[in-house]
């Protein structure tokens, strides 16, 4: 609700440049569409070594305390 009141304020104050942030948006989002795809490949190569990093401690039972 808040985001509408701000669209609608720069629409009263500064129309063009509301209408040229409407037009431009979608073309940020395509052009920002390959570095999420970069952002996932990465999260994945960190999580899986992360994951081959920590697999002797799983293994040994590390992380597990029984009292």
């Amino acid at each position: 609700m808040f985001g509408l009141l701000l669209w609608i304020l720069l629409f009263i104050f500064c129309w063009p440049l509301a209408i040229v942030a409407l037009v431009l948006w979608p073309l940020v989002w395509l052009i920002s569409i390959p570095f999420r795809i970069l952002g996932i490949g990465l999260e994945a190569v960190f999580e899986l070594l992360r994951a081959i990093l920590f697999l002797p401690a799983r293994l040994l039972g590390g992380g597990r305390r029984y009292y």
